[in-house]
């Protein structure tokens, strides 16, 4: 990911990097409803096994801030709802941590990277 957003910005001058999450993320609602599973029942499964295993485990951080962002007692479905917030976060942390262009690029005011969340139900 991180590679290909270089592309479009060394290479193509992209001027704005959109980082868009979406409602209802069956990604997010899988590693929301993992990651506090697993926070219940304070076990350590053993190292995911298949791709999606892979994604679901990856995604566990941002699940786990996103419920310790809202109050006790809320719900799986609530955590994802706001997981998908903190994910698009995460994911532009991520991109100008790893990315020394990007940090340039946008350090110069050459480069805007933007966060949204587009609403698949409207």
């Amino acid at each position: 990911m991180v590679g290909s957003v270089e592309y479009s910005v060394g290479h193509l001058h992209t001027s704005l990097v959109m980082v868009l999450g979406h409602t209802r993320c069956g990604a997010i609602a899988g590693a929301t409803a993992t990651a506090l599973s697993k926070k219940e029942n304070s076990r350590n499964d053993a190292q995911a096994s298949s791709t999606l295993d892979k994604l679901l485990a990856g995604l566990g951080p941002v699940a786990l801030q996103a419920a310790s962002e809202l109050p006790a007692g809320s719900t799986v479905e609530e955590v994802a709802a706001h997981a998908v917030k903190v994910n698009v976060f995460h994911t532009i942390e991520k991109l100008l941590t790893y990315s020394k262009l990007l940090r340039e690029k946008v350090r110069e005011g050459e480069v805007v990277i933007q966060g949204a969340i587009y609403d698949i139900v409207s």
